[in-house]
């Protein structure tokens, strides 16, 4: 694998085009990372001074792109035998938090029978809102900065076995946090293993990724009273920032959404994650249970809208080019944004990242991500 990183300076070929990408979105910070038939081109820059670790060096907040990883994860243990996509997740929790089940006096109605699978979770089709009802409330007060911090696993479990899906499942498309969120904690109960630990050993230790987490940096963000570390050593997270670009956001702590939207890494990392993807069959997957899993999360699942032009697989949305098919996911947490995608007929992948919230109406970064994905031949 070889590589050029430009900085800023005069370039030609892919490095000037990402040159030219990165000065369209106006970012304090962006590294747009590219990986055409072997060969990685990463370009970092930005509106704000270079930061003490160089930016491609840095984590990131991929947000909502998360869900691929949790969606990898699902596919590996279906292959593996522990269970099955069309596993009713309520019993799943039963599983590890036998208080979870149905109470026998309510069975006979189904009153509490929640039918909804793992595989409706991950793909948006169980009939969840976005997020729970009573999310809102206790949030609203840090919506920009942490709105997640107070609500735990717990509490999103509990809010599942007591909702009533708004369509039976399996018959309406609609994105939700927390449905991807109750298939992580699923998926911990039924294997009696922390959701971060199954992903650890399932997916980021097979591929490599010693440079993705699953919290913010400093030890005890995001929790009252915890006593941040003392460290000479320059962070290694990306801060974020607000809408103006200038005013800087803390690491966002995901409580009990860690499954929809935890995930941070390098752009080293993405790419080498979007490269196993290409190519199931190519290092560092080849020879391991995970590339079937890979294969996996790539097959079409549903297809919705008019003419059912969207189609979805377990994790990426798909769209249709001449050269065969595109897959991506884009992702925004409260100071960040990232965008994830791979186009296995041109062997190229893209993984962008910048350090400021999407600016509703006039965002650049999401277009000029896809649009190297969609025309690089």
């Amino acid at each position: 694998m070889t590589a050029t990183v430009t900085a800023g300076r005069a370039v030609t070929g892919m490095a000037g085009r990402l040159a030219t990408a990165a000065q369209a979105v106006d970012a304090p910070g962006i590294v747009i990372a590219v990986s055409r038939r072997g060969h990685r081109t990463v370009h970092c820059g930005g509106t704000a001074p270079p930061p003490p670790v160089p930016r491609d060096q840095q984590r990131y907040e991929i947000g909502s792109a998360s869900k691929t990883f949790t969606g990898l994860l699902l596919a590996e243990l279906v292959r593996a035998g522990r269970l099955s996509y069309d596993d009713v997740a309520a019993d799943r929790l039963a599983d590890g938090h036998p208080a979870n089940a149905p109470r026998d006096s309510d069975r006979s109605t189904g009153r509490d029978r929640n039918t909804a699978t793992l595989r409706h979770l991950i793909t948006h089709t169980a009939g969840l809102p976005s997020l729970p009802a009573d999310f809102y409330p206790q949030a609203v007060r840090r919506w920009s900065t942490d709105p997640y911090r107070g609500y735990p696993a717990e509490r999103v479990v509990a809010a599942f076995l007591r909702n009533r899906p708004r369509h039976r499942p399996g018959t309406r498309w609609h994105y939700s946090n927390f449905g991807a969120s109750v298939l992580g904690h699923a998926l911990a109960a039924a294997t009696g293993t922390p959701w971060e630990e199954l992903l650890g050993h399932h997916v980021l230790g097979p591929l490599g990724l010693t440079g993705t987490r699953l919290h913010p940096e400093m030890p005890g963000a995001g929790t009252p009273g915890a006593e941040p570390a003392r460290t000479a050593a320059p962070r290694t997270d990306a801060c974020g920032h607000r809408p103006d670009g200038v005013t800087p956001v803390p690491g966002l702590a995901m409580g009990g959404f860690q499954p929809a939207g935890a995930v941070r890494a390098t752009p080293g990392d993405l790419l080498t994650y979007l490269e196993a993807l290409l190519d199931p069959a190519g290092t560092p997957s080849a020879g391991t249970p995970l590339a079937d899993a890979l294969h996996a999360v790539r097959r079409p699942l549903l297809r919705r809208g008019q003419g059912h032009r969207h189609t979805h697989t377990l994790t990426w949305f798909q769209h249709p080019t001449p050269q065969g098919p595109l897959y991506f996911h884009a992702g925004a947490t409260t100071g960040q944004q990232a965008f994830i995608g791979f186009r296995p007929a041109t062997r190229t992948a893209v993984a962008a990242v910048c350090t400021r919230r999407v600016r509703l109406f006039r965002d650049t970064f999401i277009a000029t991500a896809y649009a190297l994905l969609s025309d690089t031949e």
